[in-house]
């Protein structure tokens, strides 16, 4: 069946509606002391919502640094890590498991099966989205107040790009370690908010997702943006971000590096790049109107 937007948004209206009606029951109860967050982009929302002291575990992807996947990769030393594994989940005693739909059922079935409660996140495909997601999720943790905060922050940092976006929408592709791109979704909307249009949406990307440097050449983005995630070592998959090639588009190209790990996960942390890559479309146009003077 063709995917249909509408019908996802219905979804995910009716998996929120179902999560919190159900969640809110248990804290009439007691809210959930010993929370474990079994996925990466749930470990970003687990942390910012709850203080430390209700976290009994994280993925372990959460503190990785080779390479850097979390914006909390720096802040989480001490919780313990866990991998995809029912048995390391239940080790840690938790009152409240928090995953995203889809990403482990045979997991889910054996933590329900044990007793414990697991709360299901839809994924977010708009800023919306986020928006329902985060105050979901604040509603199930007894965070409402923090939630709030975050979408907040969110719609402030939004107002700040808005204002310095540029137009027309400058050309720009967002390049990532081993070649992938990002497009569609919630990227697309932060990109639109900065004045910008995304590029990769109209290149011919590989089975495996990404665009070969070729590709990259061919469309000669206005900007283009590279990750620029410190790594402690140097990792093979950034090897692309320094193809020499690249310097073939340095007369045509604004070429920036930043951290592009909050597109990763969507969330209201993802939308804080905004307000700089507004300034860079600002760049954009000044150079081209500077280059274009007699």
């Amino acid at each position: 069946m063709p995917f249909s937007h509408g019908s996802y948004a219905t979804s995910l209206a009716v998996t929120i509606a179902v999560a919190s009606a159900g969640m809110g029951r248990a804290e009439r109860i007691a809210a959930p002391q010993r929370i474990v967050s079994a996925f990466l982009c749930t470990d970003e929302y687990v942390f910012r919502l709850i203080p430390r002291e209700r976290i009994a575990g994280l993925s372990y992807l959460a503190g990785d640094t080779h390479p850097v996947v979390s914006t909390i990769a720096k802040q989480v030393n001490g919780i313990p890590g866990v991998r995809a594994s029912a048995e390391q989940m239940l080790a840690l005693h938790p009152d409240l498991v928090v995953t995203y739909q889809s990403t482990n059922a045979r997991q889910t079935q054996l933590l329900r099966a044990a007793g414990v409660r697991v709360l299901e996140v839809p994924w977010a495909q708009s800023l919306a989205d986020v928006r329902r997601v985060t105050l979901m999720l604040g509603g199930a943790l007894d965070a409402s107040g923090r939630a709030q905060a975050l979408v907040q922050q969110m719609d402030a940092d939004l107002v700040r790009a808005r204002a310095q976006a540029s137009r027309p929408a400058v050309q720009t592709l967002i390049y990532e370690p081993n070649g992938y791109t990002t497009a569609g979704g919630v990227t697309d909307e932060i990109l639109s908010a900065a004045g910008l249009k995304n590029a990769g949406s109209f290149a011919r990307i590989t089975r495996s997702g990404t665009i070969p440097i070729e590709a990259v050449l061919t469309l000669a983005p206005e900007l283009l943006v590279l990750n620029g995630e410190h790594e402690d070592e140097p990792a093979r998959a950034d090897a692309v971000l320094h193809h020499p090639a690249l310097k073939a588009l340095n007369r045509h190209t604004v070429v920036v590096r930043t951290s592009l790990v909050p597109l990763l996960c969507p969330g209201p942390w993802s939308v804080r790049v905004a307000p700089q890559l507004a300034k860079w479309g600002r760049s954009v146009h000044m150079l081209a109107g500077h280059s274009r003077k007699p």
